[in-house]
């Protein structure tokens, strides 16, 4: 076997390998879309003689963390032919990915997991969970406060990123595990004005509502898509909605929930505290229909994750940290950090905790608690408190969430 770079003229044979591993058929429309991204990633193949038996492409974005944005790798058709499983493929290129991230200076690499069993041996874990929320809206969606009174107006989807774009880049920061969009982004992922969506169950194109008059700094958007009554009742599709408080949130989603000829608003991928679960009067009206675990991430380097991010706290602790992935993470750091910034130092000191770097990159963005991983047995605490003191000082206001799928 011979791992190797993929070159531009074996994409259409790593476009086949993709689909024959994840069952997938096809239309050209997605073909297209999937060419697009291998062609923007860094392609990483493991060949028998000529022919893939393997692959991962990583492709190049910034993604939000506490306090700073990050340059990161996000892994994309990462598949292994059934006649090749077991010989050690996934490994080999994971070891080139890491050498691509060191030297692209990706500190981060993220992906969604098809099979979660997979990915924490090689130390992803999930960033936190999001949910699934759908609204009851053959009734006015009670609330128990008083949306917001600017108007709202539809805008040609084209004109999203020009509206909307600066909207979701002020709020960014608010959530650890985002994305950070050009304009191309904004078309191709979020809007698909491209028209290479296949995955739409008959729902119609993208619409965008924004709250604010013309003119006036906008206090929130929704990207949604309806879909008729039929064989089943009409329903709408919530693709992102964001909001500058919670009266303009109430009026978005009261605007979704009265949309005619529809008895129901879908929002897959919504932050486990959505603070629609707080407004809504009704929980019965409002439901959480299924919790998943989020974007996954992996540090890829420890030590320029911990201190590019914000601290809630100050904290002085020890960390023996294991890493058979990447062995320049593993040892003994002695992380000292606070609001006004950190430090992560090689030291012979008494550990306070012991981990792996999976159950690190669990907490790091701030949707899990390490006293948590204590009490699974997954994170060892040799000094009393050391779980509680690091969790105070990784707390974020909102959990990790990303709207990207």
């Amino acid at each position: 076997m011979n791992i190797r770079a993929i070159p531009e003229a074996d994409i259409d044979q790593a476009l086949d390998l993709s689909y024959l591993v994840f069952h997938v058929k096809a239309s050209e429309k997605a073909r297209r879309h999937d060419r697009d991204i291998l062609l923007g990633s860094a392609r990483i193949g493991a060949y028998d003689g000529d022919r893939l038996a393997g692959q991962i492409a990583a492709y190049p974005l910034t993604l939000s963390v506490p306090g700073s944005r990050l340059p990161c790798a996000a892994l994309d058709f990462v598949s292994v032919v059934a006649t090749h499983r077991r010989r050690g493929l996934l490994t080999s290129m994971f070891d080139e990915v890491w050498r691509g991230c060191a030297d692209a200076g990706q500190v981060l690499s993220c992906l969604w997991a098809s099979e979660s069993a997979i990915y924490g041996r090689f130390g992803y874990a999930s960033a936190g969970e999001t949910c699934r929320i759908e609204i009851d809206s053959s009734r006015p969606l009670a609330l128990r406060i008083a949306p917001d009174t600017r108007p709202l107006r539809l805008i040609d989807p084209a004109d999203a990123p020009a509206l909307a774009g600066p909207f979701y880049d002020a709020h960014l920061a608010h959530r650890a595990g985002r994305v950070v969009r050009d304009e191309a982004w904004w078309r191709k992922h979020v809007l698909h004005l491209d028209g290479e969506d296949d995955d739409d169950e008959g729902f119609g194109p993208p619409r965008v509502v924004v709250l604010g008059a013309p003119g006036e700094p906008v206090g929130g958007y929704a990207v949604y898509r309806t879909r008729g009554p039929g064989e089943s009742p009409g329903a709408v599709l919530v693709r992102e909605l964001e909001a500058d408080g919670a009266p303009a949130t109430a009026a978005l989603w009261s605007y979704l929930a009265s949309i005619d000829l529809t008895a129901t608003v879908r929002g897959p991928f919504r932050p486990a505290d959505d603070p629609l679960l707080l407004l809504t009067a009704d929980r019965d009206q409002v439901r959480v229909t299924r919790r998943e675990p989020g974007l996954w991430i992996r540090l890829v380097d420890v030590r320029a994750a911990l201190t590019a991010r914000s601290w809630a706290a100050p904290v002085d602790l020890v960390l023996d940290l294991r890493d058979t992935a990447v062995p320049a993470n593993a040892g003994r750091f002695r992380l000292t950090a606070g609001p006004d910034g950190s430090s992560w130092t090689p030291t012979d000191e008494a550990a306070d905790l012991t981990l792996d770097v999976r159950e690190l990159a669990a907490c790091y963005p701030g949707g899990t608690r390490l006293a948590h991983l204590v009490y699974a047995g997954l994170v060892t605490e040799h000094t009393p408190g050391a779980a509680r003191s690091l969790d105070a000082a990784l707390a974020t206001e909102w959990l990790p969430a990303t709207g990207e799928y």
